[in-house]
């Protein structure tokens, strides 16, 4: 057995079109609606260039298998933040500026990585990774 990749981030929100709009507008993400039984008005899902869904966005009252008690908004328990390896540094910095959003960066040299970290609507800090771009 072994892990070949990160499959997908769910997020859990109250503001399931501003969330969506959020990741399509700074990412470039593909929008579209996720598989039955989920409908169009609980759940979508956010594709890659690659055909990707690696952000599935869902509402308060989509239904779960796995359900567990969420608040939109809150600190996300243990986890900390969800990295992208991402391309296009200029572009996404200029995306962020526009919607006005805050952002830190940070530059480890050692590894030629340059590191933008900005929160979705919902509090999930993201930590945008570009190598080499």
């Amino acid at each position: 057995m072994q892990v070949n990749a990160l499959d997908h981030v769910n997020i859990i929100t109250d503001r399931l079109g501003e969330t969506c709009a959020f990741y399509v507008a700074l990412l470039g993400l593909e929008q579209r609606d996720a598989p039955p039984p989920l409908t169009p008005k609980n759940a979508q899902w956010l594709y890659d260039k690659g055909g990707r869904a690696v952000l599935h966005i869902n509402s308060t009252d989509c239904p779960r298998t796995y359900d567990r008690a969420v608040e939109p908004g809150r600190v996300t328990g243990a986890i900390h933040h969800v990295a992208l390896n991402c391309s296009g540094h200029d572009t996404v910095s200029t995306r962020i500026a526009a919607m006005g959003l805050e952002a830190k960066t940070n530059f480890v040299a050692a590894i030629g990585l340059r590191q933008i970290f900005v929160a979705d609507p919902n509090n999930v800090l993201l930590e945008l990774n570009f190598f080499a771009d």
